[in-house]
């Protein structure tokens, strides 16, 4: 399974935030460069890169940053957060994100999304699956949307999805532990899926059991600025895990 630690930016400042609340804002680091070394210094490949004032704009407004990681590190970066248009996307990818994660254009706008995977690939696209009471949510989490996870999905997955982030809003930030109900779930009524699961990672015993019901990938954010994780536990992790 892959780790995939999450830097998420308001301000060019490495933040988290609580259930996708803006208010609940904490800062972690003035550097994100800083931060994205300190990864990749312990073993670590990849990197989520979330740009909540581009969620908040509803544009792509960090890309500087990334371009900064994409030039300084070796990080294959998923970059999300405010990607509406063909535009947008040019910028991440000139930018040198290696994938992009969509999650409100999936809802909002189906047909720019399912053109974006025809054009670049179901390695290149990531389906943003994020929800509330099974639910998918939207605009950075401020709008819940009608839409049920699973269907939603599985429809996605016939235009050729194979990536889903999915994270459970209720658990995110808060340290409690991820939803591996949700993910079983998930796994057990769609087939052929690479699920990354997101949200609520507290502590390090919770990683094989989620590579264990079949996650492909795990994005762990507060555990790791918190010290619940440390970054030499993911090192042995992956130097053990890689074959």
């Amino acid at each position: 399974m892959r780790i995939i630690p999450a830097i998420d930016i308001i301000d060019g400042k490495c933040v988290r935030l609580s259930k996708g609340d803006y208010d609940t804002k904490k800062i972690y680091n003035e550097n994100p460069l800083e931060v994205a070394k300190e990864f990749e210094d312990h073993g670590i490949q990849y990197l989520h890169l979330v740009d909540l004032d581009g969620a908040k704009s509803k544009h792509i407004v960090n890309h500087k940053i990334l371009e900064q990681m994409a030039s300084k590190t070796n990080l294959k970066i998923d970059f999300g957060g405010g990607l509406k248009t063909d535009e947008d996307l040019k910028i991440a990818f000139d930018s040198g994100a290696h994938q992009i994660t969509g999650g409100s254009i999936a809802v909002k706008d189906p047909e720019t999304f399912k053109f974006w995977l025809s054009k670049f690939g179901n390695d290149k696209i990531i389906l943003g699956a994020d929800a509330q009471h099974e639910k998918i949510a939207v605009s950075g989490w401020l709008e819940e949307s009608d839409k049920e996870l699973i269907p939603f999905v599985k429809e996605y997955q016939k235009e050729g999805v194979s990536y889903v982030i999915c994270t459970d809003i209720s658990k995110d930030g808060m340290l409690e532990g991820p939803s591996f109900e949700l993910y079983k779930k998930m796994l057990t009524e769609i087939e052929s899926i690479k699920l990354i699961a997101s949200g609520g990672i507290s502590t390090f015993d919770e990683l094989p059991k989620l590579a264990e019901i079949g996650c492909e990938g795990t994005i762990i954010g507060k555990a790791i600025y918190e010290n619940r994780i440390s970054l030499k536990q993911l090192e042995n992790y992956i130097s053990e895990t890689q074959f």
